[in-house]
């Protein structure tokens, strides 16, 4: 694992360590990990917002969509039951 240092003011890093403190961190590198983290997953859940807005309209998802989803669902757990 690499190490990076980083300067926080006085507010920021007090505000950390209330973070650390608070929700059970071991360290403050834990809670930045997190953060980071977080911060990743936002960015791609925002790609794929951004591909499906930009794709083709298809179908209106409505009751019978709903109700083959459905079905494909319950083959799907019934094919993995092992009696």
């Amino acid at each position: 694992m690499s190490t990076m240092n980083i300067s926080l003011p006085d507010a920021l890093k007090t505000f950390v360590d209330e973070q650390v403190s608070q929700r059970g961190y071991g360290t403050s590198s834990e809670y930045m990990r997190e953060l980071i983290r977080k911060e990743q997953d936002r960015l791609q859940l925002r790609g794929l917002l951004l591909v499906g807005a930009a794709s083709a309209p298809t179908a209106p998802a409505d009751a019978a969509y709903f109700g083959g989803l459905r079905d494909r669902v319950r083959k799907a757990g019934q094919s993995g039951v092992r009696g």
